[in-house]
């Protein structure tokens, strides 16, 4: 899988120019095209945004997570395990709340659970928070998009359809862990087995038109350095 890792390779000293934030009065906010290209958020639906994570670099952090409250963004919600940007959000996005539900991404499947404990979590918020959500885990290709899925089959989507809407929004999407994300939906509306066989069946056979290459598309990351 992508083994999806934190970007630590770019200190703080080598972003500040008179393009990042660097508080001072001639700074300006980044537009959603000067971000890194894997990092533009795209829009599912309506509220529902996916991205890959913020930079490490405190400035250029600074300027992508203006980008999203731009985009009104109200919860966070990161799928890594293997970091957090909790502190960092809290410290200068105050009224975003943050929804860390890490995972791994070592392939195979992923447990019901962590799909339930999250789209559970996120509907109370949302019940009190406005705006929209932005879901990531590092390279935005497989537990972010799988978790996007997952919100969307929550919302009563056709999976399908929920497939389409993300590979429109995010074409490197691979959405590697969607054939848990339907098990777990199935499991809990209680469904027929013959309808679970149903709609894997149509999930398989979306793959086969559309399925977007994991390795391919963090080749392609990485190599943008």
């Amino acid at each position: 899988m992508d083994n999806e890792a934190p970007d630590n390779e770019a200190p703080d000293d080598e972003v500040q120019d008179d393009e990042t934030r660097t508080g001072g009065a001639a700074a300006r906010r980044l537009t959603h095209e000067e971000l890194d290209w894997w990092r533009r958020p795209g829009r599912v639906g309506d509220d529902l945004y996916v991205s890959g994570d913020l930079p490490s670099g405190r400035n250029r952090a600074l300027t992508q997570l203006e980008v999203w409250q731009d985009l009104g963004i109200g919860v966070i919600v990161d799928c890594r395990e293997e970091y957090s940007d909790e502190e960092f959000v809290a410290e200068h996005a105050p009224e975003i709340v943050y929804l860390h539900v890490g995972t791994h991404d070592a392939g195979g499947g992923q447990d019901p659970e962590w799909f339930e404990r999250t789209v559970r979590a996120l509907r109370e918020i949302m019940a009190a928070v406005t705006g929209g959500v932005m879901v990531h885990c590092h390279m935005g290709v497989n537990r972010g998009p799988s978790m996007a899925l997952a919100v969307l089959l929550d919302r009563g989507w056709d999976p399908v359809d929920a497939l389409d809407a993300i590979l429109a929004a995010r074409p490197i999407a691979a959405v590697a862990y969607a054939e848990s994300a339907l098990r777990w939906h199935h499991d809990r509306l209680g469904s027929d087995p013959d309808d679970l066989e149903v709609d894997l069946d149509r999930v398989r056979e979306w793959f086969g038109r559309n399925g977007v290459d994991a390795a391919r598309s963090i080749g392609r990351i990485r190599s943008a350095g």
